[in-house]
C-alpha cells in the first residue's frame, strides 16, 4: 500500500471521528442553536483569511487560524466543523491532497475545541479560563495532527518534522492566532458593533501579515542581490585570470613540444616530458575552471521534470548517506514541476547540494529533498538537513569561491552551482536557520 493511500486512510479516520463527535453532541447543540449570522460571518472570515498566509522558514501558516479558534469557542461542534471545512474553498488549484488535508485537519481542530467548550459552558457562558483552555487545545491538536499526516505521507519521522517546522516564528504566529481568536470570541456578541470589531481584528491580521511579508521579501531580495553581485564579481575576476593564465601556459606548452627529446640526455628528456605533462594538465584545469565560472547551458528540447531529478539524486546519494547513517526523505510534488533546463548541469547542482547536506547533517541525521511550486507558479526543489545551519557571519560568503566550512572542502561546489542556476535565469537561495540548512533552487517553468 502506497504512502499516499495511507495518508488518505488517515484523513478518513479523522473524518470519522469528526462525524462521531458531531453525532454525539447534536442533541445538546439543538438546545442552544447558534445564530445563523454569526456562523455566516465566521465562514466568510475563514474564506477571506485563507487568501493570505504567514511565510515561515519552511512552509506557510494559513491565516484562517485567527478565526478557527473563535469558532471553536462560540459555536457548537457541527457548525464549527462547517467553518473548518470551508478553508480550502479559496485555493482549489493546490491539488487534492492539500485540499483534503487542510479541510479535514482544520475541521477536526475546530470540532474538538467546540466539543470541549460545550462541556465547559456554565449557563451558556464560557469563562476566560475556559476560553484559554479551548484555544490551547485547538492550537495544540492542529500541529500534532498535521505532523502525523506528513509523517505518513513522506516517511519522515514526526520528530524531524517538528524539529524542521516548529521554529520560533511558528510559535510566535500561533501565539498571535490565539490572541486574535480570544478577541474575536469576546467581541462577536451578535451586535453590529461586535461584527465591526471582529472585522477590524481580521483586517489587522491581513495588514500585519502583509507588512511582515513585505519585510521578508525585501530581506530576500537584498540577500539575493548581494549574492548575485559577489558571484558576478568573482566570476569576472576568475574569467580574467583564467584567460591570461591559459594564454601563457598554452605558449609554454607550445614551446615545450617544439623541443626534440631525442637530442637530450635521459635526465633532461625526463624533465621536459614531466614539464610538458604538467603544463598540459594546467591548461585542462584552467579550461574546466573557466567553464565552472560561466557554465555553458545547453537546454533540453523537452521539459525537465524536477521530481525525476531529485529522485535520481536521492538514489545516487544513498551510499554516501549510509556512511553517516543519515536518513534520506523525498517529498515529490503532486503537480507538474517541469522546467526548461540543462539536465546534466542541473543534476550537478542537485548532487552538490545533497552531498553538502549529508556532510552537514549529524550522525543519524536527516536530509530531505522536496519539490513543488512557489506562490508565483515557478517550480522549485529544496534540500534540507538537520545540521547546525549557517551562521550569520558565514551566510554572506556562501557562494564565494573557495569558501567552505568543511574540512577538506574545495569551496567550489556552491560557487559553481550558483552560477549554473543563474545561467538558467533562476535563483539559488539559502533559507535555513539554526535548526538546519535549507537550500532552494527556483527555476522558470517550461513553456512551449
Amino acid at each position: 500500500m502506497s504512502r499516499e493511500t495511507l495518508s488518505y486512510i488517515y484523513f478518513g479516520v479523522i473524518a470519522l471521528a469528526i462525524v462521531s463527535i458531531d453525532a454525539l453532541t447534536f442533541e445538546s447543540a439543538t438546545k442552544r442553536p447558534d445564530q445563523v449570522v454569526v456562523v455566516t460571518f465566521l465562514i466568510l472570515a475563514v474564506i477571506t483569511l485563507s487568501l493570505g498566509d504567514v511565510r515561515l522558514d519552511r512552509g506557510r501558516l494559513n491565516l484562517s487560524g485567527v478565526v478557527i479558534g473563535g469558532a471553536a469557542v462560540l459555536l457548537d461542534p457541527l457548525d464549527a466543523t462547517l467553518v473548518g471545512l470551508v478553508i480550502s474553498i479559496p485555493r482549489p488549484s493546490r491539488g487534492p491532497w492539500p485540499i483534503v488535508g487542510n479541510a479535514v485537519m482544520t475541521a477536526a481542530t475546530a470540532t474538538v475545541g467546540a466539543a470541549v467548550a460545550m462541556q465547559l459552558r456554565v449557563d451558556g457562558n464560557l469563562s476566560l479560563g475556559g476560553r484559554v483552555l479551548v484555544l490551547a487545545m485547538v492550537l495544540a491538536t492542529g500541529p500534532v495532527a498535521v505532523a502525523m499526516g506528513l509523517s505518513i505521507r513522506t516517511g519522515e519521522s514526526i520528530a524531524s518534522i517538528i524539529r524542521h517546522n516548529f521554529s520560533p516564528s511558528f510559535y510566535l504566529a500561533y501565539a498571535y492566532f490565539g490572541l486574535a481568536s480570544l478577541l474575536i470570541s469576546y467581541v462577536l456578541d451578535g451586535t453590529a458593533l461586535g461584527y465591526l470589531l471582529a472585522t477590524i481584528v481580521c483586517v489587522l491580521a491581513l495588514a500585519l501579515t502583509d507588512t511582515i511579508a513585505g519585510r521578508r521579501v525585501r530581506r530576500v531580495l537584498e540577500s539575493e542581490l548581494s549574492d548575485a553581485d559577489r558571484h558576478l564579481f568573482h566570476s569576472r575576476a576568475v574569467e580574467g585570470v583564467v584567460h591570461n593564465l591559459r594564454n601563457h601556459v598554452a605558449n609554454a606548452v607550445g614551446y615545450l613540444k617544439e623541443i626534440d627529446p631525442r637530442r637530450l640526455d635521459p635526465v633532461d628528456r625526463a624533465s621536459i616530458e614531466t614539464a610538458t605533462a604538467a603544463a598540459t594538465d594546467a591548461v585542462t584545469v584552467l579550461k574546466s575552471l573557466s567553464q565552472g565560472a560561466t557554465p555553458r547551458v545547453t537546454y533540453a528540447a523537452e521539459p525537465v521534470d524536477l521530481n525525476e531529478l531529485i529522485t535520481r539524486a536521492l538514489g545516487m546519494a544513498r551510499p554516501r548517506a549510509r556512511s553517516k547513517e543519515v536518513q534520506l526523505a523525498l517529498r515529490e510534488s503532486q503537480e507538474s514541476v517541469t522546467v526548461r533546463a540543462d539536465p546534466l548541469l542541473m543534476r550537478e547542482v542537485i548532487t552538490n547540494l545533497v552531498n553538502n547536506a549529508i556532510d552537514a547533517a549529524p550522525m543519524s541525521g536527516h536530509v530531505e529533498l522536496s519539490a513543488g511550486r512557489r506562490g508565483n507558479g515557478w517550480p522549485y526543489f529544496s534540500v534540507a538537513d538537520d545540521g547546525s545551519g549557517v551562521s550569520d557571519d558565514n551566510r554572506h560568503h556562501l557562494f564565494e569561491p573557495h569558501f567552505t566550512t568543511k574540512e577538506g572542502g574545495t569551496g567550489l561546489g556552491l560557487f559553481m552551482s550558483f552560477g549554473i542556476v543563474k545561467e538558467h535565469q533562476g535563483d539559488l537561495r539559502y533559507e535555513g536557520n539554526r535548526r538546519g540548512g535549507v537550500f532552494t533552487v527556483i527555476l522558470p517553468p517550461f513553456a512551449d
